[in-house]
């Protein structure tokens, strides 16, 4: 599987000054690490595991499993007889033990230049025990769902860590998500307690979290489950009403108070700010309550096995998934993954660029840098703005060494030229990062050429929500490069490719990519539906994790991913299910059936091309297309907002009534080599519905 020489044609390697104090210096050492961790993974693991704390240590075989649904429950189990808290493991094991208390944890960069904020690892452990104080004078218990809705502050941070250090099991939703995706989640995980904002900026767009919170909770009263405390989170407004619960005396208008210059460091922002309903009986001001708290708690000591948090990933059947990762696997995967993937030296400063409520934020942003007692910087803003030089103005304003972006913001600053990258000096990189697709080769060439100036090399990553960190991606100094492959795997992984009979494939190949056995941060369940676990991962193919992308392995055993091969979309990095969005589109009531696929997109990667069939007597037009756009980005969120909508009065079916996917995909591109169409029960709606196409300019 692991080639026994790294080709020496059309790679790229690291440069021989990082190779002198990485800690996988050479291709010949991965190669001997990855043989242990497959052969002797109670050795590899376990030596991992001593630079932890642990309350109970462990005994026994660190890993147990099924993959086989034929042979009973699906099941992973990672040292599940000790007992630990992550929050512990990175706060408190670094500002005592490590005696990095003064270490900068976070340089918070607001969305408007010069709103910043320094955070070291000291002041975040006082303020997550003040946190973790305030959740438990509100009820909240180990084992309690608390959903999370926030912007990029270091709050966000704040809370989450507060939730783990006692027990509780923290449900972050992206604050780019509607009112419904929200309701929608915090039904299925069941959650006691919202914690929100009251907005941010997007760049020069206001966002209303509170409004669109607010809203997300009528939506969970009318179908029978209120949340009675919401803790909001003063970030941009500054008076809302408060009420002390069980107060008998009437509402008093009060002050939200200002959090103190001397706590923040935070410059005062003068555009508009929201206007922030208010709800006495429910809401809780964030600062009024933590102003109170003592910045000491206690943590709760956990089961390797118990529940970490819920992070919810489209689904193909439309229905959100509650991945469901646990407190000991996840903390050594991450912590490891992000050591040896991005060579962490104690003197680095590390951006990735995602969102906290996406697994890229929670696994590299939050869980993995801060076991490492790493130094990140925290993004609240865009690429663009206020210019398209502003990420390299950050990377120069805090001497980013390691820097992990997404393909789509490559793509994105490419279309500016080299100009806006080369006005900053950059010189203080030394790993770049790809992540949430598969990168085309024209962008590697272009991040590796122009912004690492040839000197940087590229990790291009590839994981998943399911898998809790890096599965396949080269090592800075070990792995020679392909432009657009995610390499080899990563210690513990084991990768196979099954053709359509499930049969495994030797040399080079393409067919489903699939893992062979668990490694330690690996999904445990979906929350609430075992059976939904199973069927979607483990049923197509007995015996191994079904990932659900294509895959190709080169005659050098060099892996590409190829896309997905159910129907998943990947926009701008985001996994989106078509059903989904057919099911939002299907909703509004001019339409009677919705079909949607992907079409390819020079920076999102995948843009969505939707066909609506109408109700009899209704005309297509502008106002209507308007009106499904504005259903869709209710009901889900801006990032599904479809990109085409084309009026369908018919859609390719089979006799059996199935759609045509594949034929529409061709419709959407404008290819007329269709293949066999033999099975459709009308072919003459393919010619119709090309005759209808949006004729994109793309």
């Amino acid at each position: 599987m692991i080639p026994e020489k790294a080709p020496k044609e059309d790679v790229f390697y690291g440069s021989g000054d990082l190779k002198k104090d990485a800690h996988i210096p050479s291709f010949d050492k991965y190669k001997e690490l990855y043989l242990k961790s497959i052969e002797n993974p109670n050795e590899f693991w376990g030596d991992i595991a001593k630079d932890f704390f642990w309350k109970t240590k462990h005994t026994g075989q660190f890993l147990e499993y099924n993959f086989d649904v034929t042979k009973g429950e699906i099941f992973i189990k990672f040292m599940e007889d000790a007992s630990t808290n992550i929050c512990y493991n990175v706060l408190d094991r670094n500002v005592h033990d490590r005696e990095l208390g003064d270490k900068v944890a976070f340089y918070w960069e607001g969305n408007e230049p010069g709103d910043e904020l320094t955070v070291t690892y000291k002041e975040l452990l006082q303020r997550v025990c003040q946190f973790a104080n305030v959740l438990k004078s509100q009820g909240v218990k180990k084992g309690d769902r608390v959903s999370i809705y926030m912007p990029m502050v270091v709050e966000l941070v704040v809370a989450m860590l507060a939730c783990v250090r006692i027990g509780a099991v923290h449900s972050i939703v992206f604050a780019g998500f509607s009112a419904e995706s929200l309701c929608e989640r915090i039904l299925d995980s069941q959650c006691s307690l919202l914690v929100t904002a009251d907005g941010f900026y997007r760049g020069d767009k206001l966002i209303n979290l509170k409004l669109l919170a607010d809203e997300a909770l009528q939506k969970c009263r009318d179908k029978g489950f209120p949340i009675q405390r919401c803790i909001m989170l003063k970030h941009l407004s500054r008076e809302a009403e408060e009420t002390p619960l069980g107060s008998q005396s009437p509402p008093a208008k009060r002050s939200c108070p200002d959090l103190q210059e001397k706590q923040t460091g935070r410059v005062k922002k003068t555009r508009p700010v929201p206007q922030v309903p208010w709800n006495p009986k429910v809401d809780l001001c964030w600062h009024t309550l933590v102003r109170g708290a003592s910045d000491e708690c206690e943590p709760e000591w956990c089961n390797s096995e118990d529940p970490l948090f819920i992070l919810y990933t489209s689904g193909s059947t439309g229905k959100p998934k509650g991945v469901l990762h646990t407190v000991s696997g996840y903390m050594l995967y991450t912590a490891t993954t992000f050591k040896l993937v991005f060579d962490h030296q104690p003197d680095d400063v590390y951006w990735c660029t995602a969102d906290i409520g996406w697994i890229t934020g929670h696994s590299y942003i939050t869980y993995g840098p801060l076991a490492n007692g790493a130094t990140s910087v925290l993004f609240e803003g865009l690429p663009t703005y206020p210019d398209v030089s502003r990420m390299w103005e950050i990377v120069d304003k805090y001497n980013v060494s390691k820097f992990y972006t997404a393909p789509t913001a490559i793509r994105l600053l490419m279309k500016y030229g080299r100009e806006p990258v080369q006005k900053y000096k950059r010189d203080s990189l030394k790993v770049l990062g790809t992540v949430g697709e598969p990168i085309n080769p024209e962008a590697w060439q272009w991040y590796y050429n122009v912004v690492g100036e040839k000197r940087c090399p590229i990790v291009d990553t590839f994981w998943q929500t399911e898998t809790g960190g890096h599965v396949l991606t080269p090592l800075p100094a070990a792995t020679p490069m392909k432009p657009g492959s995610a390499t080899f795997p990563f210690f513990g992984v084991v990768p196979a490719i099954l053709n359509e009979s499930g049969e495994e494939l030797e040399g080079p190949s393409e067919g489903y990519l699939v893992f062979k056995q668990p490694w330690p941060g690996v999904m445990r369940t979906v929350y609430g539906n075992k059976q939904r676990f199973e069927t979607t991962y483990f049923k197509k193919f007995p015996g191994y994790y079904v990932t659900g992308d294509g895959c190709r392995r080169d005659k050098d055993g060099y892996y590409w991913i190829t896309g997905r091969i159910d129907d998943m979309l990947n926009v701008s990095g985001h996994l989106l299910s078509t059903a989904e969005v057919e099911s939002a589109l299907v909703e509004h009531e001019a339409v009677v059936e919705a079909a949607v696929v992907g079409r390819p997109h020079p920076v999102k990667g995948e843009s969505l091309y939707c066909f609506v069939t109408l109700a009899d007597g209704l005309t297509f037009n502008r106002t209507l297309e308007a009106g499904l756009k504005k259903q869709v980005r209710e009901k889900i969120g801006a990032i599904a907002t479809p990109d085409f909508i084309q009026n369908a009065p018919g859609l390719p079916k089979t006799r059996s009534g199935k759609i045509m996917r594949r034929v529409l995909r061709k419709i959407a591109c404008d290819e007329r080599d269709l293949g066999d169409i033999s099975t459709l029960a009308d072919s003459s709606v393919v010619e119709q519905l090309f005759q209808n196409r949006c004729c994109p300019d793309v």
